[in-house]
């Protein structure tokens, strides 16, 4: 007999399963989140014919499926997001840190540039940072850019990859660069093919340690509005996993919430005039 959805489960049998994921990807989820979770859990449950929240603790414990793990972080994870989000933060990126580390670069001959999004969501990030390159690097066409885009939901990675946005997405984008950069498809805007050809999207779990190992000699991460899913211990692994993938001098942008004061003191804090990076 499979499980019925609407069945309730008690904050003890739920404990198990969301310190797992706690262990597993970082997602923290604390008491008042108890009937978000509950739902998403029962759902699983149902999808994986499993016959209590025991029963799919094993079964995510044990690994006897290796991607249910993925489907539960993906039925949990929150992916509202727009382009150009922030705006303050992007001009101190494209306006004074972007600058800075071409100037550095182009003395030393080096005309490689690494950028990282880290929970890229739907891809309004990564596109957005693309355009700014083109927007702002006058020798655009001696560099070779590559900008990484990871994110844990591997489902909405499909998404970014195929850049069709709703009009909500493209609210904050400028009209001359909504008409360059995007076509319009009945009531949705796609990205255009010389944008999404620069980003390349793959899934990655931030607290993976392997996985944050191949990831190196980054001039930029974002990692915006992540850091506030994760409890202490994970923030402070997430973060130390990014200070060693940035190349020295590197910037981290983190979330206008966030901060790595009180995580890491590797960090050097820069004042720009629109808002506040850290350097490496």
């Amino acid at each position: 007999m499979l499980i019925d959805i609407d069945q309730k489960f008690t904050f003890e049998d739920i404990i198990p399963i969301r310190d797992l994921i706690a262990e597993t990807c970082g997602l923290h989820f604390d008491e008042k989140k108890y009937y978000f979770i509950e739902k998403r859990i029962a759902k699983r449950i149902k999808a994986t014919n499993t016959q209590s929240a025991k029963d799919y603790f094993r079964l995510l414990k044990l690994g006897q499926n290796h991607d249910e793990m993925k489907e539960l972080v993906a039925s949990l994870t929150t992916n509202e997001t727009y382009f150009f989000r922030y705006l303050p933060q992007l001009e101190s990126f494209a306006e004074e840190a972007l600058p800075m580390i071409c100037s550095a670069k182009r003395a030393k001959n080096d005309y490689n540039l690494n950028i990282w999004s880290a929970g890229c969501s739907s891809g309004e990030e990564p596109y957005t940072l693309n355009i700014l390159l083109r927007e702002h690097l006058k020798d655009l066409s001696k560099w070779n850019i590559r900008i990484l885009a990871t994110d844990i939901d591997y489902q909405i990675l499909k998404k970014a990859r195929e850049g069709l946005y709703e009009k909500r997405a493209v609210k904050d984008v400028n009209p001359e660069i909504l008409e360059k950069y995007f076509t319009q498809i009945g009531s949705r805007y796609q990205i255009c093919q010389e944008i999404k050809t620069g980003v390349s999207f793959s899934y990655a779990n931030l607290m993976d340690r392997r996985e944050m190992r191949s990831i190196n000699d980054m001039d930029f991460v974002f990692c915006r509005n992540v850091l506030i899913y994760f409890d202490d211990k994970a923030r402070k692994q997430v973060v130390n996993s990014i200070y060693n993938c940035l190349l020295p001098g590197g910037f981290i942008f983190l979330g206008h919430s966030e901060s790595v004061g009180k995580i890491s003191a590797t960090f050097k804090l820069v004042k720009f005039q629109k808002s506040l990076s850290y350097q490496k």
